[in-house]
């Protein structure tokens, strides 16, 4: 049972993070696809920025459960 809890919790871990990078890519494709769609972000740059740091920091957060998690 304890080994299927970690076992769930880092999957979870991992698909949340994974889902968060897929959110923010998809953001940065309509920005460069459609920025004039984006009403509340006047500076597009701007917020494909914000969204690269949201890519970069889950990844990031993959990394550590790779390096400290996996078996």
């Amino acid at each position: 049972m304890s080994c299927n809890l970690r076992e769930n919790t880092l999957a979870a871990l991992r698909s949340n993070a994974e889902g968060n990078i897929q959110k923010a890519k998809m953001n940065v494709e309509v920005y460069l696809h459609n920025p004039v769609g984006i009403g509340e972000h006047p500076d597009v740059l701007g917020a494909i920025q914000e969204q690269l740091d949201i890519i970069a920091h889950e990844e990031e957060r993959i990394e550590v459960l790779d390096k400290h998690f996996t078996e």
